[in-house]
Order: C-alpha cells, then structure tokens, then sequence
C-alpha cells in the first residue's frame, strides 16, 4: 500500500504545525509513506482550458506535473492545510483544483481511495479540514477521518503580537499578553490532539489492511454525492 502525504503549509517544516500533524498521522498508519510539502511549490488554479477532456491529463506546465503519477499510484492520501480566511490556503486549495483534470469521461482513477484531513489554524483548523473532505468528496474519495486543531498563528511570530489588540495573542490571552515559547501554541505539546492525529492515522491503516474494497468505496461516496446534489434542490 502506498499512502501520500502532502502538506499545504508554506511554512518550513520545523515551523508548521500542519506539517506535524500530517507526519504524526502517517507515522500511525504502519505503512510506509511520502510527505510532499507544497511550501514553495508553483501550482496555479485549474484555468478551466479543458485540455484534459480528451486524456484526464492536465496540460498546465508548473510543479503539479511530477505530483500527477503519485497521486496515481497511491492508495490513501492524508492532506493538512492551514486555516486562512477560514477555510484554505491558496496554494492547497489550488493543488486540490487541479484534480479536475481526473474527472472526464468517468474517469475512475481515484475513485474509491481513502483519504485523512487535517486541518490547523490560529485558533480553529476545522474549517480547512472540512474544505479538504468536501474536495475528496468530489473525487469519491472516503475521508475516514479529520484532526483538526490549534497551531501557531502568524502573530506570534511578526515582532508585534504583544502590542496588536487584532491579533490572536490578544483575543486568546488579553491585555498584556507575553509571548514565549511556554505561551506559544504549539500541536506537539497537546496530548489529546496528538493522540488524535494517532488515532487517525491508526484507523487508515486499518482499513487498508481489511481489504480495502475500492469499488465499494466508490459506491458509498456516489450515493453521499448524490444525496448531497438532490438535497440542495
């Protein structure tokens, strides 16, 4: 079995508390994996050309063409993403728009595969984790689970946290907050999340190992899908 994992964030991975947890979830399945991180990775939005109708190829030149075969080839993905805006990153949301080019034609060849998200925000990372299971949706792919928890904003780190009464520091700990290290939120010191992300990744890897029936899966997913379609009429 061959599970991918990518991470959105465009911070280094010592830094990324997405990073973290999409390891920490790999790491829990007992398969053998690759982390890909988008982190400086050019990946435009879908433009919408077509050009992968005929061959569910898509035929815009930047980083996502070496990524196209892995995804292929993998049998589970776990993506992680920050949460911007509440919801995606740019750049995620983009790698993920670019699946489109495996829809034509019913074209099957991620159909059925089983995937986590993970999601990871100043305060909340839910939102992010929700827009990455509704995306696998679109490709009937199983989200068989979501962490989702609180990192690191980018306000603890600009050199005006203390000071800036919009930040997070403020809204979370108040007039006089001191930022350091003990006050800076970080995924590795939550216990309960960590073991989250274990759990999850637990959970693929077991049900990878009880004989993954892809066209089962696809079938579940169909009918969520159309439940989804009909009910919004």
């Amino acid at each position: 079995m061959k599970i991918l994992a990518i991470s959105g964030s465009p911070r280094k991975e010592s830094q990324s508390g997405t990073h973290k947890l999409v390891e920490a979830v790999a790491q829990a399945t007992g398969f053998d994996y690759e982390i890909i991180s988008l982190r400086g990775k050019t990946i435009s939005g879908c433009i919408a050309c077509l050009g992968c109708v005929k061959d569910n190829v898509c035929k815009v030149e930047d980083d996502m063409v070496p990524l196209r075969d892995k995804l292929v080839d993998a049998d589970a993905f776990i993506i992680g993403a920050p949460n911007y805006y509440s919801g995606l990153n740019a750049i995620t949301h983009a790698f993920l728009e670019r699946w489109f080019q495996f829809r034509h034609q019913e074209g099957n060849l991620l159909w059925g595969k089983l995937g986590v998200a993970v999601g990871v925000g100043g305060t909340l990372g839910q939102f992010p984790a929700d827009e990455i299971e509704k995306l696998l949706l679109y490709n009937f792919i199983e989200t068989v689970a979501k962490v989702s928890g609180q990192g690191a904003a980018s306000c603890y780190s600009c050199g005006y946290g203390e000071t800036c009464k919009v930040g997070i520091p403020y809204f979370l700990q108040g007039e006089g907050v001191k930022i350091t290290p003990e006050s800076t939120p970080d995924v590795r010191k939550q216990p309960a999340l960590m073991a989250s992300a274990g759990d999850a990744g637990a959970l693929l890897g077991r049900r990878l190992r009880e004989g993954h029936d892809r066209a089962a899966v696809t079938l579940k997913m169909q009918k969520v899908m159309m439940d989804k379609f009909q009910g919004a009429v």
